[in-house]
């Protein structure tokens, strides 16, 4: 049996569409120590595969962290699966917000250093020893308290289209960036009660412990992030203290928490929080694009992009033949300030 894919990407994303299978789309983590991470990423894919599992996990020493989506037909063997692996007993399933079939195509299970890039020495604090966990009732509760810092520790491309209001937002292109970053910012407010969030939990899971280590007394992360939030103010009938769209790492690339649009198209100005990478495959530019600019630009960010994106697919390859793969995003700031002039005829200088 092969314990990876071996087709390609788009013809299974095509499959997908035109199954139109249910699916839950889920995300889960699990900060333990696994002895044997080759093993278990291999255990993993030979479990979750026969189900139908399509996603993205990564493994390594310090434990797991998934973005998946399960056939609903398979979901409670899903389960029962994953109850056997001693350590994920009883641990929680991030549900999505919004769920779309084809937000994976594919099986992905990848060993890597850390599950998520924090730049840290895990040896040299307590990864174990985090912040205090608030659910969504307890967060809006102590964010109604007087002197409470609320901090975003997502990337900027994430808060642009949405985020809790009265929140910190860093402008990172990482979470490894955001780490001294946001220590700088706080360093005014250490008696202060610190109460942080992310997508689904588990960039807050370090960077709570990492804060505490730092000398920070009252820290505080909302429990099960931004995703967790949505579905118990729904449900609880709470008041929704969250602006805009959730930024989330799949085909779907957001989902609605509410109706608000916070940030603008990044070639034309107009409100807009529709994420999309280039059409222009050597590009791949993650940027915001509104329906109107779409159709004109062909789904590219720029004239150059929407040539090389006409070209054969064969000619496309050549001339991406031996250029370094790069990971392309959108920088606000200034950026976004010189379209926003130009829109309202203002000189974008």
């Amino acid at each position: 049996m092969k314990l990876h894919n071996a087709v390609n990407k788009k013809e299974l994303k095509q499959k997908v569409v035109l199954e139109g299978e249910d699916r839950h789309v889920v995300s889960l983590y699990k900060y333990h120590r696994l002895p044997n991470v080759h093993l278990f990423r291999d255990h993993l894919y030979i479990l979750l595969e026969p189900l139908g599992v399509l996603g993205r996990i990564y493994v390594a020493t310090e434990g797991i962290n998934a973005q998946i989506s399960v056939p609903v037909k398979n979901w409670d063997l899903f389960k029962e699966k994953l109850e056997e692996i001693t350590f994920l007993k009883g641990n929680r399933l991030n549900m999505a917000v919004e769920e779309d079939p084809a937000s994976f195509a594919v099986l992905k299970v990848k060993v890597r250093k850390k599950i998520v890039a924090d730049g840290l020495d895990d040896a040299k604090f307590n990864p174990a020893d985090t912040g205090t966990h608030l659910n969504a009732e307890k967060f809006n509760a102590i964010l109604d308290q007087p002197g409470t810092v609320l901090v975003d520790m997502r990337n900027h491309y994430e808060s642009e289209v949405g985020h809790f209001e009265g929140a910190v937002l860093p402008d990172v292109d990482t979470f490894r960036d955001s780490l001294p970053i946001v220590e700088e910012m706080l360093e005014p407010h250490r008696e202060k009660n610190i109460v942080m969030y992310c997508t689904g939990g588990i960039r807050c899971e370090k960077a709570s412990a990492w804060f505490k280590h730092r000398g920070f007394k009252n820290v505080f992360q909302l429990e099960g992030g931004i995703i967790q939030y949505a579905n118990e103010v729904r449900r609880q009938g709470l008041e929704n203290k969250f602006h805009g769209k959730n930024f989330v790492f799949d085909d779907r690339l957001g989902e609605r928490i509410s109706d608000e649009i916070i940030s603008c198209c990044h070639q034309c100005g107009k409100p807009c929080d529709d994420h999309t990478n280039c059409r222009n495959e050597a590009c791949h530019l993650l940027f915001i694009q509104c329906e109107d600019c779409r159709a004109e630009t062909e789904g590219c960010c720029s004239e150059e992009c929407k040539t090389i994106a006409a070209l054969p697919e064969d000619e496309q390859r050549q001339l991406r033949r031996g250029a370094p793969v790069q990971r392309n995003v959108f920088r606000k700031g200034r950026a976004v300030e010189k379209i926003r002039r130009a829109a309202a005829g203002q000189n974008p200088a």
